[in-house]
C-alpha cells in the first residue's frame, strides 16, 4: 500500500510549491510512494531511461502559467509529467533535426524536379518507405502509403475498396472497442454500400468475446476491422487468431496499429493483416504523417482514393493511368518533410530495441494499475496490469474526469479526459468519459508515483 504522505530520507531536500500546497517536491523529481518498491522497479528498466529522456528537451519544461506564453510566465514553476504518450508523443532531438536538416540543406518537391535538390529529397522520402516497410516486416515499398495518419489510412481503404466491394448482403465485421476512426467510418461505408456492420462484444474484464467474433465472422463477411490495442482500455487483441477466423471465410483483415506499432514490436506475416495502418505522431515521429500497410496484390487492385499530380502516368483528355505502387495512392504534394522524419523515428526506436519499449510499458502500466488499485476509490477499466498495453483508463469514485484532469493539470500531470474517441464504448461501460494516464520510452516510475499522488489528492478533495 501506498504511504498517505512522501517518504523522506536518502539527504532529499524537499519543498513546497506555491501552486496548489498539495505535493512535494524535490528540485527534480517528485519524491512520492514507498522508495524501495520505487528502486525495485527501476532495476527493472531495460534501458538508460535518463539517457533517453536526455533527447527530449521538452520533458525539462516547467508548467502552471498562462498557455498563451508557455514556459515563460511567472506561474511556470511545476515540473511536467507527461502521461498522454497515446494522444501524442514526444519527439526526440534527432527526428527535430531531421526536420530541420531537410529545410536547410535539401528542400525541393519529390518526383518532379532533374535538379539535384529534388533527386535528393526524392531519394530520401522513398527510402523513407523502405525504412517503414521493414520495420513492420512488409515486403517492400510497394505495400506503404504514406498518409496523414491512421484516420486517413482508415478512410482509403474504406473509400478505395469498401465502396467498389461491399454491397447488400455483405457485412463488415469490427469489435465495440473500435477508435471513431474505425467505427465511423465503417459505419458511414455500411451506410452508403447497404453493407451490415456488426460489432464484436466485450467481456466484463474488457477482452473480445472470440466465441461471439465466430459468430460475427461468416460467409457474408468482406472485411473484419479491429484494433490491436485498445486506447481506452489497454486490451492486447488477437489479431491473428481473429486473421485465421476472418480467411477460412475469405475476409480481409484490418488492424489498427495506431497504439500496437509504436509500443511493441509488430510483424505483419505474424499477425497475418492485409492492411494495417498508424500514425507517425504517436512514435516519436512528427504530425501529419502516418502509413497504410497493405498486402501488394490487394492495393493493385483497388482504384486510387485522391486524384491528381504524382499518381498519374499518363493523362488525355478522355482518360488517365495510374503510377505503379505506392505512388498511385499518394496524390499532391506528399509530406515530405515529415515522411523523411518519420523514418529517422523509427530509426531512433531500433536502438532501443522493440522489445525493450515494450518492457518498459508493461513495467510501468502493471505498477500504475497495482498502485492505483491499492489508493481505492479507483474504477479501472480493461484487462489486470501484467496483461495490457502502456495505458490505465480510470475514473475516481465522485470526481469527473475532466475535473480529475484539471486537477492533475496543477500538479503537472499532463493525462487525457473524455472518451477517447471511444463513445459507444464508453456507453456500454456505463459512464460518460474517463480519465487515461498513458505512458512510453521516456516516462518513469517517479512520475507514476506522481500521478497517484495526485490522484489521492483530488479523491480526498471531493470526498
Amino acid at each position: 500500500m501506498r504511504p498517505s504522505k512522501p517518504l523522506t530520507g536518502g539527504g532529499v531536500q524537499q519543498s513546497r510549491l506555491p501552486d496548489t500546497g498539495n505535493t512535494y517536491r524535490t528540485e527534480g523529481v517528485l519524491v512520492l510512494g514507498a522508495q524501495i518498491r520505487v528502486m525495485g522497479v527501476q532495476e527493472q528498466y531495460p534501458f538508460d531511461v535518463e539517457a533517453v529522456r536526455a533527447d527530449f528537451p521538452i520533458l525539462d519544461r516547467l508548467v502552471g502559467g498562462d498557455p498563451e506564453s508557455p514556459g515563460e510566465g511567472p506561474g511556470d514553476d511545476t515540473p511536467l509529467v507527461y502521461l498522454d504518450s497515446a494522444a501524442t508523443s514526444h519527439t526526440p532531438d534527432a527526428v527535430v533535426d531531421t526536420i530541420a536538416d531537410y529545410y536547410r540543406g535539401y528542400n525541393a518537391n519529390v518526383h518532379r524536379g532533374i535538379h539535384q535538390l529534388s533527386q535528393e529529397a526524392s531519394v530520401a522520402y522513398e527510402e523513407a518507405h523502405d525504412t517503414v516497410a521493414d520495420f513492420i516486416g512488409a515486403s517492400g515499398r510497394e505495400e506503404i502509403v504514406f498518409t496523414k495518419n491512421t484516420t486517413e489510412a482508415m478512410n482509403l481503404v474504406a473509400y478505395a475498396w469498401g465502396l467498389d466491394e461491399l454491397g447488400p448482403g455483405d457485412n463488415v465485421v469490427l469489435s465495440q472497442m473500435e477508435h471513431h476512426a474505425s467505427l465511423v467510418t465503417w459505419q458511414q461505408i455500411g451506410k452508403r454500400t447497404g453493407a451490415d456492420v456488426r460489432f464484436i462484444e466485450v467481456t466484463d474484464e474488457g477482452r473480445l468475446d472470440m466465441e461471439h467474433a465466430a459468430e460475427c465472422i461468416d460467409g457474408d463477411t468482406q472485411m473484419v476491422s479491429v484494433v490491436h490495442v485498445s486506447n481506452t482500455l489497454g486490451t492486447i487483441n488477437p489479431i491473428a487468431e481473429l486473421a485465421d477466423i476472418a480467411h477460412d471465410h475469405d475476409a480481409y483483415v484490418f488492424a489498427d496499429g495506431a497504439q500496437s506499432v509504436p509500443t511493441r514490436p509488430v510483424d505483419v506475416e505474424d499477425l497475418g493483416v492485409d492492411f494495417l495502418a498508424f500514425s507517425g505522431h504517436k512514435m516519436c515521429g512528427p504530425t501529419g504523417i502516418g502509413a497504410l500497410y497493405g498486402r501488394e496484390e490487394i492495393l493493385e487492385g483497388m482504384q486510387p482514393y485522391l486524384y491528381g499530380g504524382d499518381m498519374i502516368r499518363r493523362v488525355s483528355f478522355e482518360d488517365s493511368t495510374w503510377e505503379d505502387l505506392p505512388w498511385k495512392f499518394e496524390a499532391g504534394t506528399p509530406s515530405i518533410a515529415q515522411g523523411i522524419a518519420f523514418a529517422a523515428a523509427i530509426e531512433y526506436l531500433e536502438e532501443i530495441g522493440m522489445e525493450n519499449v515494450q518492457a518498459h510499458e508493461d513495467l510501468l502500466a502493471e505498477y500504475a494499475y497495482d498502485e492505483l488499485t491499492d489508493l481505492g476509490g479507483v474504477e479501472i477499466y480493461g484487462p489486470p496490469g501484467h496483461d495490457r498495453g502502456g495505458l490505465v483508463a480510470f475514473n475516481v469514485e465522485g470526481v469527473h474526469a475532466h475535473d480529475l484532469s484539471s486537477i492533475l493539470n496543477d500538479y503537472g500531470v499532463a493525462i487525457r479526459a473524455g472518451d477517447h474517441c471511444t463513445q459507444p464504448l464508453h456507453d456500454e461501460l456505463g459512464v460518460a468519459a474517463s480519465a487515461r494516464a498513458s505512458f512510453y520510452l521516456y516516462n518513469t516510475v517517479e512520475e507514476v508515483d506522481a500521478l497517484v499522488d495526485a490522484v489521492g489528492e483530488a479523491r480526498d478533495l471531493f470526498a
